[in-house]
């Protein structure tokens, strides 16, 4: 397929997604083959995985860190998508955004399942959020959870949707990039032309191969020397629904939602804003056709989208630190910056 001849590295993540979600797909299969979904054995079924299988720490090791590895990624396409306009390809964009979503479940689910401490607790507070709904909320959580409370039926459920939503993931990707191929990728001057391209084979094959290598150095870094560097260390320890753990943080990449949450005082809406925090971006291509231009100067777009992202990633530190003063207060204005910069990135 011919590409722009000016595009360069990061246009490398896309390819690399697909990789890490094939290698996600064949690790959750070996260790659907030992895990154990009940309330009782779970906990002991991830032990046994880590000390007793051959290799069975490694491959845990690579699932669980792959999906950091994978967030990474899908945060730096979608930064690079922003900063370069690529939510004008409409249909390209809209499904990349709903494979975000259904990532974030999978993600979500998937951490529940080793039923450590901060497994419980993070899936009582998740599930719990749907008691905001007015009317149906209390009787849409119980249906959820299959219980009164989380326990054997919720597992079993979260347990099944982990294995199936990987398989939905892929059937739209697919479909992401069949859609990317009618269209083709932009480049980094937002000029879609045919009159400069050059052959996929073997220039942009090249750059996949050594972005495939730099990702192998430093997923296998973090697994081989560093294997629990991501890992909360409450999660070492068995669920227990009558301790609750001094500080329940969820994973890094869903810090920035979190912190967004946990800054409103409403509960519903502080489930509004997190829902609206990323819903945001499948917006983006209505305005593609805007002749509305808050700052045409590029040097101040370029700015305020490093500031945005700098204040993105100082959000998610909050959301990792505790429910206290000063904490609380600047969580309320990084929300805020959040929100009100965002439509002069696109406009």
């Amino acid at each position: 397929m011919p590409m722009p001849s000016n595009i360069y590295y990061w246009w490398n993540f896309g390819s690399l997604l697909s990789l890490c979600l094939i290698i996600q797909i064949l690790r959750g299969l070996f260790l659907t083959i030992f895990y154990e979904n009940n309330m009782t054995n779970s906990f002991e079924r991830i032990c046994h995985i880590e000390r007793n299988i051959n290799s069975g720490w490694l491959i845990r090791s690579l699932h669980a860190n792959g999906a950091s590895i994978f967030f990474l990624f899908i945060f730096l396409h979608i930064g690079r998508g922003l900063y370069f306009k690529s939510f004008y390809l409409t249909k390209v964009w809209i499904r990349g955004i709903i494979i975000l979503f259904l990532l974030f479940a999978t993600a979500f689910i998937g951490y529940v399942l080793p039923w450590g401490q901060i497994s419980f607790w993070g899936a009582t507070v998740i599930t719990n959020l749907l008691r905001s709904i007015p009317y149906i909320g209390k009787t849409l959580t119980i249906w959820v959870w299959g219980n009164f409370s989380i326990s054997k039926p919720t597992l079993i459920r979260f347990f099944r949707l982990h294995f199936i939503l990987p398989f939905v993931l892929l059937v739209i990707i697919l479909s992401h990039l069949i859609f990317l191929h009618k269209t083709g990728s932009n480049n980094p001057l937002g000029v879609n032309s045919n009159l400069d391209k050059i052959s996929f084979q073997p220039f942009f094959n090249i750059k996949d191969l050594i972005g495939v290598l730099t990702t192998l150095i430093l997923f296998l870094t973090i697994c081989l020397i560093f294997p629990f560097l991501l890992i909360d260390p409450d999660n070492f320890t068995a669920a227990n629904p009558l301790v609750t753990p001094p500080h329940i943080q969820p994973e890094w990449y869903f810090l920035f939602a979190y912190a967004i949450l946990r800054s409103i005082p409403n509960k519903l809406g502080g489930v509004i804003s997190l829902i609206i925090s990323i819903l945001i971006f499948i917006l983006l291509p209505a305005f593609k056709n805007s002749k509305i231009k808050i700052i045409n100067n590029k040097f101040i777009k370029k700015f305020i989208y490093f500031f945005w992202i700098n204040n993105l990633i100082y959000l998610s530190l909050l959301g990792s630190l505790p429910i206290e003063n000063p904490y609380v207060i600047t969580s309320k204005f990084s929300r805020t910056i959040y929100f009100i910069i965002f439509p002069i990135l696109i406009l």
